[in-house]
């Protein structure tokens, strides 16, 4: 068989499938339903069928859809994949996953997908997709306030065996100098002891800071929260830098501690400036305060009519992979430099505020999201 006959034959194949897709019953029933629904077949995984629930989630029309394999609409498609060829081998009647789908030009698509096998058309797979991003936050949150909890009380309670034996060690070095009189070189080595201990008492001092309650006297304006960091920040890097300012006007005041919520959009936008050093250096360095208004929003299982929804975002390199799942814990910092402390207390001084601080990022852009509650 030649190379036009076997095309031939591959085409008829295709051909065959598709129609033989197209007279099912089954077509009817999947375009009724709720949820979004799309027919792959398994050996080309191209997308054969889709109902209008899916043209809607993935923002693409059935033409567009019909035209793509699978691979082409994901970046990240390989454990789908993997679970569309078990199902098809084994014929299992239907397994669950919880995915992440990337796409170029969006945000990652957050889903519950279904993968089931079809006994009347062996060479298709169907495949279901519930987007469950509420689900997500939820376990993420109580997942961070369990986290939360432990260190706190983790920390204090390492803070205070620490302190307690540093000020006996600080104490001694300074009788100790005291003895030596004029003798300048040995007091240079208590010199060492006493700031050190010092150093380390500052640090102390940072771990036990976010267990201040905060102190709520009145309404705060965020938009002048934000202006006071922009000012902050632009004095430190006066050059190379942009502070791009997107604010919503309509966002009332919000009851909280002004220094707390300046300390926290402080925290997050410094670290941003510091990984933006290398852009800075070139001249296009960017950093994006933008606010909105989120309504019906579920913080910690309560529900606000009303809440703050402050965007902060950088053009930076994004944060190291191996630890962007703990850049809130206390003492994990992608700085060589860095203490590790300062989103720890954004984190801390957000929960005080019965809100919720997140963080999405990638190469070429890092967002940090925090949600506060609005009193309407």
């Amino acid at each position: 068989m030649g190379l036009k006959d076997l095309m031939k034959s591959k085409r008829s194949e295709s051909q065959s499938r598709d129609a033989l897709l197209a007279q099912s019953p089954l077509l009817p029933g999947l375009e009724a339903l709720p949820t979004a629904v799309l027919v792959i077949e398994r050996h080309t995984l191209k997308v054969v069928f889709a109902n209008a629930v899916a043209e809607a989630l993935l923002d693409m029309s059935r033409r567009q859809l019909s035209q793509m394999s699978w691979p082409d609409l994901f970046n990240n498609s390989d454990e789908l994949i993997e679970t569309i060829d078990a199902i098809a081998d084994s014929r299992f009647n239907a397994t669950h996953l919880d995915a992440s789908l990337e796409r170029a030009g969006h945000e990652p698509l957050h889903v519950h997908a279904i993968v089931g096998y079809l006994e009347v058309l062996p060479d298709f797979v169907l495949l279901e997709l519930f987007e469950n991003e509420q689900q997500l936050r939820t376990d993420r949150e109580e997942r961070i306030h369990d986290l939360t909890a432990v260190n706190k009380q983790l920390i204090r309670n390492l803070a205070h065996e620490i302190k307690n034996p540093l000020g006996g060690i600080r104490g001694a070095a300074q009788l100790l100098e005291f003895e030596l009189g004029d003798a300048r070189d040995l007091r240079e080595y208590t010199q060492v002891i006493i700031k050190e201990s010092d150093r380390l008492q500052t640090l102390v001092d940072r771990l036990l800071e976010p267990h201040r309650y905060p102190h709520i006297v009145g309404d705060v304006n965020i938009h002048e929260v934000c202006e006071r960091v922009r000012a902050l920040i632009l004095a430190e890097f006066p050059r190379g830098l942009t502070i791009e300012r997107d604010y919503d006007v309509s966002v009332p005041e919000l009851r909280g501690d002004k220094e707390q919520l300046i300390q926290t959009i402080l925290n997050i936008v410094r670290n941003a400036a510091e990984a933006l050093k290398e852009r800075i250096a070139s001249g296009d360095a960017r950093i994006d305060l933008r606010t909105r208004i989120a309504r019906n929003v579920t913080i910690s299982k309560q529900r606000h009519k009303l809440a703050l929804d402050l965007h902060i975002v950088d053009n930076g390199p994004g944060i190291p992979e191996n630890i962007r799942d703990r850049i809130f814990y206390p003492l994990v910092s992608g700085r060589e430099d860095g203490s590790g402390l300062g989103l720890t207390l954004a984190q801390t001084f957000v929960h005080q505020h019965e809100g919720l601080i997140e963080c999405e990022s990638r190469p070429g852009r890092t967002e940090f999201q925090i949600l506060l509650p609005l009193t309407p």
